[in-house]
């Protein structure tokens, strides 16, 4: 292992990649998109992704360019603590910036949990790209962390990400409160 601690695991996780950024383990390529590793000069199309009323409308509100830099903080520094975190779409065409999707730890009703999160710009949500990306980091988190639970924590207006959650096998296990704010959400839970 890394000089992180890698001591606090999810439950479901039997172990985690000793990694760095340059280094780290990341899904391979889908049909469509490439996954990299989130970095400082993200900063720009993060903050418009997660800045935009559309992509966060199930949120308490939209963030703010500093709260988008804190978001890639968070995200690097899940990188050198858990060898995992949230990566980067990029369309394997054009190369351009998509949105984001990967795995983070969440608290959820007193218990760390591994959960798949996903992100796409409005102008290309509707095409299965956020299937596609949470595909892809679901079998990371079986193939790779060795993961037996998933979960997604969505909002139980959200139809649109209910239904990624559910063709990458998560369904409805229970409601919950969440975040900062104690929001009702549904925690989608499967076998990865």
């Amino acid at each position: 292992m890394s000089g992180a601690d890698r001591s606090h695991r999810p439950p479901g996780v039997s172990h985690l990649p000793a990694a760095t950024l340059a280094g780290m383990d990341v899904p391979g390529p889908t049909a469509r998109l490439l996954l990299r590793p989130m970095t400082d000069d993200d900063l720009d199309d993060m903050a418009a992704l997660l800045g935009d009323p559309v992509v966060m409308a199930h949120y308490p509100r939209p963030r703010t360019r500093t709260e988008a830099q804190a978001w890639i903080d968070r995200t690097r520094r899940s990188y050198r603590d858990h060898g995992f975190g949230l990566w980067v779409l990029v369309d394997r065409v054009t190369g351009e910036f998509v949105g984001d999707c990967g795995l983070t730890v969440q608290h959820v009703d007193g218990v760390d949990e591994l959960e798949v999160g996903y992100h796409v710009r409005p102008d290309r949500q509707g095409e299965g790209l956020a299937t596609e990306a949470a595909l892809a980091a679901r079998d990371f988190a079986r193939e790779v962390l060795g993961a037996t639970r998933l979960i997604a924590i969505i909002a139980p207006q959200n139809v649109a990400s209910q239904r990624v959650a559910s063709k990458i096998g998560l369904g409805v296990e229970k409601r919950a409160r969440y975040g900062a704010d104690q929001r009702e959400v549904l925690v989608h839970a499967g076998v990865p």
